[in-house]
């Protein structure tokens, strides 16, 4: 394996620095998601540094009798859940995903076997701790019997989808093109409208984080010359507002006011207007575009641009899983701060370098299936215009 560089990670360090920086990323965020900025730094004394705890303390396990997790503490949240169980769709396929491969094997995982959930502080199926728009994968595919391709109509519009889609701009790495089709093909069993259209933009933001010299500008522009409808506003607006500011402290309120024409959830997160997640083309989920502004706000650093996706609020785990991934990938597993990787992986129990091997290696066997296809469309495309070159 080549060494990593300061300046150019390798493919497995870039693959390693954006899972663990996803996950580190959640549990961040976890803790605070669904709370303004102010409310945030009321609670904490100031802005989030690090992993803090519960937002009810010891009375996490009723204070919200509906959602009793224990958010905090360094728990990951169902974002990494998500993420981890494609990453086992891919190990067992080795090879491109499409919508059918969440409803044979995806689905099934979710369903039947069950995994350590540090929120729930048991093991349990991952079906029982999800949100209802990923349990709603179940419902249609192993339920309703629709068409995978299809499953997502009907369904809320929200980040869902996009929320665990890093694992494909990995295994298309350094291709955003290839990343944002192979996410919306997967994303149509789950999602449809925006929703759908994020998964495949911010797959395609970590393929181009992988190439090399690439840059949070570099990142953005991938995303804007794929992204399509509100998604393409809402980031170029986001960006804009970003490009003012270096800090982000300055810089929450101004990226909420970009966002918010584009966002149907509305001002208080924790009672959505109306029209909230109803499929739109002149809309946008609200977590990617500002992942994105805290990614060009934060200069790329891991710290800086986590720091502030968290301290965003509102969906805050997801944004924070979002630009964790990005950033990983831009800088390797070094980016991310040493103690809150480990804090992390101990309090969730998870190893979290295995996942990140064994995508590798599945990247690896798909690059090598890619080439084998491309060299077998080269020559028989050569055979049909006469051309021998």
């Amino acid at each position: 394996m080549m060494l990593t560089t300061a300046t150019n990670p390798t493919l497995d360090d870039r693959i390693t620095g954006s899972l663990i920086g996803a996950a580190v990323g959640d549990a961040l965020g976890g803790p605070v998601e669904g709370y303004t900025p102010e409310q945030i730094a009321a609670r904490h004394g100031g802005r989030v540094q690090g992993i803090v705890g519960p937002w009810n303390g010891d009375d996490w396990r009723t204070a919200r009798p509906i959602a009793p997790y224990h958010k905090g503490d360094g728990h990951i949240t169902d974002d990494t859940l998500m993420t981890h169980a494609l990453i086992r769709v891919y190990t067992e396929v080795r090879d491109h995903l499409d919508a059918y491969a969440v409803a044979g094997h995806l689905v099934p995982d979710l369903m039947t076997r069950p995994r350590w959930i540090p929120e729930l502080e048991a093991e349990a199926l991952p079906l029982q701790r999800i949100f209802l728009a990923e349990k709603w994968l179940v419902a249609r595919l192993h339920y309703g019997h629709h068409d995978p391709r299809e499953a997502g109509a009907g369904n809320i519009v929200n980040c869902g989808a996009a929320m665990y889609m890093a694992p494909v701009g990995l295994v298309n790495a350094a291709d955003p093109r290839a990343a944002y089709a192979e996410a919306l093909d997967i994303a149509g069993a789950h999602q449809s409208s925006y929703g759908r259209e994020a998964a495949g933009v911010f797959a395609a933001a970590v393929a181009a984080a992988c190439l090399p010299g690439a840059t949070p500008a570099s990142v953005v522009d991938t995303a804007l010359g794929l992204a399509k409808d509100g998604t393409r506003a809402a980031i170029g607006a986001v960006a804009e507002a970003a490009a003012a500011h270096t800090d982000f402290e300055t810089a929450l309120v101004p990226l909420r006011t970009a966002v918010a024409p584009f966002d149907t959830v509305g001002p208080d997160y924790r009672a959505p207007s109306l029209a909230a997640r109803r499929p739109s083309r002149l809309h946008s989920i609200e977590e990617l575009p500002i992942a994105l502004g805290m990614l060009l706000i934060g200069g790329g650093d891991y710290r800086r641009t986590v720091l502030g996706s968290v301290n965003y609020g509102r969906d805050c785990d997801s944004i924070a899983t979002m630009a964790g991934a990005i950033a990983g990938a831009l800088g390797g597993e070094a980016a991310v701060p040493r103690d809150w990787a480990k804090s992390v992986a101990e309090a969730s129990r998870l190893d979290l370098h295995a996942p990140a091997r064994e995508l590798a290696s599945v990247v690896r066997e798909v690059f090598v299936r890619d080439r084998e296809r491309r060299r077998a469309h080269e020559a028989a495309f050569a055979r049909l215009t006469g051309d021998a070159r």
